[in-house]
């Protein structure tokens, strides 16, 4: 299975060199790599002509600021892979993690999968809103004091 990484990106000049090696060296064997630059202005946009275009697969630049979403949607519009991971330039998330989020999908536990830097311990299942908001409310009435 192919892999697609998306990378928007805005002003991660003083990052972005250190995750393309990183996403490079990710354990995924079938790999593309789709930067988006969202118009920075810091000298990332120079530094991604001048060196980066030929170190990954395909370059996205938008002439002016449209925010993470918008970079995402025109990364989705020429990925080809089977998954995508959306990677934030800025270092948060671990490429040597790929395979933990992938792997849900590929033993067909999951269609889509979230990361998180809250919730740790591995895989959690979406609970029903209503169980939700049950628990939520046994939680309410279970820890207020009667005075």
């Amino acid at each position: 299975m192919k892999v697609s990484v998306i990378i928007p990106c805005y002003n991660e000049k003083n990052s972005l060199l250190k995750l393309l090696a990183l996403v490079k060296e990710a354990p995924v064997k079938e790999k593309e790599v789709v930067l988006v630059d969202d118009a920075s202005e810091d000298g990332t946009r120079e530094m991604i002509k001048a060196t980066l275009e030929k170190e990954v697969d395909q370059v996205v630049y938008h002439e002016k600021n449209m925010g993470k979403g918008a970079a995402i949607r025109s990364g989705l519009e020429r990925v080809s892979g089977d998954i995508v991971i959306i990677q934030d330039a800025d270092l948060e998330y671990d490429p040597m993690e790929y395979p933990k989020l992938i792997e849900p999908i590929l033993t067909g536990k999951a269609d889509v999968v979230f990361g998180s830097r809250f919730v740790g311990g591995g895989p959690h299942r979406v609970h029903l809103f209503w169980h939700y908001v049950g628990n939520k409310i046994l939680t309410l009435f279970s820890t207020c004091s009667v005075t």
